[in-house]
């Protein structure tokens, strides 16, 4: 398929800057908000009949007035279906120093650690002409925290040594401490980086720490949510997906077949296999609940459709047609035109089917992104 397939204009006012939540204004006209996470709008997409869902049914099985909302997608699978969640850790990834001697600001951005005894980080500078090897860095904290530039790796991407005697520990608790959630450029270029929001980008499952933005879907399972699903008699499985920035790369080539995604570094284990596997054996349905599982569990995935051990990384890029090997259904967010994101989604539910579904969330009022509304594809 084309790049120019999959463009549309997203208006300003339908990109979620925010969770789902109530806002108050209180008496000195500050603004207190009441975060509701599995409260976002649901539509669901039914890819054999080609039918879309917006709205809650009556008793007679008609369309009410009411939307239906994210804790809905309970009425849509039975006792025994499983869904696979992405269990990565957001850590606070985006932090701000000023250069030496002219006290520019400059924005840093951490992707991973490359050393824990030299201290040496994989990062991005912004502005990156400011930032040449030998320059150094120093941030804002209780602690003399400083960096210097040792390479560059890409016209961005720097490695930068921090200069900070003492255990690893503590050196790590330090500088996360100096660091706000990695919200996305859309986002943060809308608004600053809020206290809430290094809750509100992590989801209540997270464990494996390494990701550096959020897996989307997945910040709509609220507690009350997944005992729910529990008591239902639902399953779930938890497989590792260090979400890194890649998904967020323009592509910049027409023929999507040219276009390379960054590798993610992503663990499957045995027990997520055996919960996985016992319901494709048992013809349940088995739902991949963001585009991060998604892509991960089709690396994992063997031929004969059963989900494999696998410890390594993925630079699976997912795009019309392509037939997925494990699961059938589908939970995913509204996200941005020309996105590798949205052209995972079409994939799976169909280019045709999905566009309209866009076209539908567009005229309706549907809020894009990771703090958006979302959408379940079904095969049936």
């Amino acid at each position: 398929m084309k790049l120019s397939q999959f463009k549309f204009k997203l208006p300003e006012e339908q990109i979620a800057l925010y969770p789902p939540h109530r806002a108050f204004e209180n008496e000195d006209g500050t603004v207190e908000r009441v975060y509701s996470r599995d409260q976002c709008r649901l539509m669901v997409v039914h890819r054999k009949s080609g039918t879309i869902e917006m709205h809650k049914k009556d008793a007679e099985g008609h369309d009410t007035d009411k939307l239906l909302t994210f804790r809905d997608l309970c009425n849509y699978f039975d006792e025994g279906d499983t869904f696979i969640f992405n269990d990565t850790r957001v850590f606070p990834a985006r932090l701000y120093g000023t250069k030496e001697k002219t006290d520019a600001k400059i924005e840093v951005f951490l992707l991973r650690e490359l050393n824990e005894e030299l201290r040496l980080w994989d990062v991005l500078v912004e502005p990156a002409r400011k930032i040449r090897i030998g320059n150094k860095l120093f941030f804002d904290g209780e602690g003399p925290m400083v960096a210097e530039v040792i390479d560059n790796t890409t016209s961005r991407g720097r490695t930068l040594r921090f200069l900070y005697d003492c255990p690893h520990d503590e050196f790590k608790r330090e500088l996360f401490a100096l660091g706000e959630a990695p919200l996305p450029r859309y986002i943060v270029d809308r608004r600053k980086a809020e206290p809430d929001d290094m809750e509100n980008f992590q989801t209540i499952f997270a464990r494996n720490e390494g990701a550096v933005t959020a897996p989307s879907t997945g910040l709509h399972f609220s507690k009350q949510l997944m005992k729910m699903m529990e008591i239902r008699g639902f399953h779930f499985a938890y497989i590792t997906v260090h979400c890194g920035l890649g998904a967020f790369d323009p592509i910049e080539v027409e023929d999507l077949t040219k276009h390379k995604m960054n590798s993610e570094q992503m663990s499957v284990t045995k027990e997520a296999c055996e919960v996985v596997n016992a319901a494709k054996r048992a013809g349940r349905r088995v739902c991949a609940v963001g585009i991060s599982t998604t892509r991960a569990a089709e690396t994992a995935v063997g031929t004969d459709g059963m989900l494999k051990e696998y410890e390594g990384w993925t630079n699976k890029f997912i795009f019309p047609p392509y037939d997925f090997g494990l699961s059938n259904a589908l939970l995913t967010n509204f996200y941005h035109p020309e996105s590798t994101m949205m052209m995972c989604t079409a994939a799976f539910g169909g280019y045709d089917l999905v566009y309209e579904a866009y076209k539908l969330a567009l005229k309706h009022g549907f809020l894009f992104g990771c703090y958006g509304d979302a959408m379940l594809l079904l095969d049936d």
